[in-house]
């Protein structure tokens, strides 16, 4: 199902042929499309068993899918968020790591440290080197849910940092994460963070996580770090909070992606037996009309917020925050209420539909979840500041 998301920012126009990030629309969304429909989507239930995907997602950056939300692609969030909902349709996990590298692209793009930027964000939108997101704790540290995992130290020329993030996603040896330390002073006491790349080799740890019921082929690590070195050239933002405010609205508008593409698969799901079996599923709930229509809404209201994705009023962020929250409870009902149009067939361990339940339930609890989000919403409304998280 095409979505109703507004596509307004063009790419960069000119008369030689152009590159990547400046492709059209309608090129971008083809490409990623065709990947998703055919190769993707064969391969989404051994992706779910373990197998990271790193051949389809270097052929969705030469797609463009990791472009089109960057100053260099006019900064299309439509198109962006439009090719993330076309990939979550047909792989729930590959969509999320499709986030956790546009995410890492964004961190980037939006960086001061210009000469970072320079170095790696061409190869990381083409999907020639690959890399994530470890904002899971720093986020709930900004709300003050629990304490920031890493501790730095100044050193000559960067900083010492220590600490365990126990889930970093799209991640290995090679690779690399957006991470964020607080700063502490000779003394022990807190003076700032810092938001920088962290790269995964040697001396940083990667220790296995325990299983987890689906989406095992993200590539998820613990990352423990011991009075690693952080040079001053791999900061993305020093201080870290400021910039936290800048693109915050961005990180999880771009998430509205993986929502939309788990319920579009479940609205296909049920469709799919509507002919066969239409006339005993007319007596369930959350029929495939009724999931539409909130599916619209939703993507209505999304294509307003990616007009100004860097917008900062705090209506702005309520408004942002709330259709998140939104999209992840549509699918949880989208996904539950496909399984129940299906029936047995949906519950095959081989069947999209038993997929798609846990790929809802990680959309639900993945940073900011839910629960997250409902607080955020009330601290917003009442205009609190959040209190610092104690250990």
């Amino acid at each position: 199902m095409q979505t109703v998301l507004a596509l307004k920012k063009n790419a960069p126009s000119g008369d030689a042929a152009p590159p990547v990030s400046a492709r059209p629309d309608d090129e971008i969304l083809s490409r990623t499309r065709t990947i998703a429909e055919g190769p993707l989507r064969d391969q989404a239930n051994a992706i779910d068993k373990g197998r990271y995907p790193l051949d389809m997602m270097r052929a969705l950056g030469e797609a463009g899918a990791f472009s089109a939300h960057l100053k260099s692609g006019g900064e299309r969030f439509g198109v962006a968020i439009e090719a993330m909902r076309t990939v979550s349709k047909s792989c729930g996990s590959t969509g999320f790591l499709t986030w956790c590298h546009d995410v890492f692209g964004l961190y980037l793009d939006q960086s001061p440290n210009r000469s970072l930027a320079d170095r790696m964000l061409s190869a990381h939108a083409m999907g020639e080197t690959f890399g994530g997101t470890g904002l899971s704790n720093p986020m709930k540290a900004f709300a003050g849910i629990e304490p920031m995992a890493l501790k730095a130290v100044r050193a000559p020329g960067g900083y010492r940092v220590s600490g365990t993030l126990p889930w970093v996603s799209h991640i290995g040896r090679g690779q690399y994460f957006g991470a964020i330390a607080q700063v502490f002073d000779g003394f022990g006491a807190p003076l700032h963070e810092i938001m920088f790349v962290l790269r995964c080799d040697e001396p940083v740890e990667l220790r296995e996580c325990p299983a987890f019921s689906g989406m095992e082929g993200t590539s998820t690590w613990s990352v423990r770090l011991t009075d690693v070195f952080i040079d001053e050239s791999d900061l993305i933002a020093d201080p870290a909070r400021p910039f936290i405010g800048q693109i915050q609205g961005a990180f999880i508008l771009l998430q509205f992606g993986m929502g939309l593409g788990v319920i579009d698969g479940a609205i296909e799901s049920m469709l799919d037996v509507e002919g066969v079996l239409g006339h005993v599923n007319q007596y369930l709930a959350d029929r495939p009309a009724d999931i539409v229509a909130e599916f619209q809404e939703l993507s209505t209201r999304a294509s307003k917020l990616i007009e100004t994705p860097f917008e900062r009023s705090k209506d702005f962020l309520l408004d942002v925050i709330d259709v998140r929250a939104q999209a992840a409870e549509l699918a949880l009902r989208a996904t539950q209420s496909a399984l129940m149009h299906q029936g047995a067939r949906g519950y095959l361990m081989s069947a999209a539909p038993q997929r798609r339940i846990r790929e809802a339930h990680f959309v639900a609890i993945v940073t900011p979840a839910i629960k997250h989000l409902r607080r955020e919403m009330e601290r917003l409304s009442k205009d609190v500041q959040p209190t610092e998280a104690q250990p």
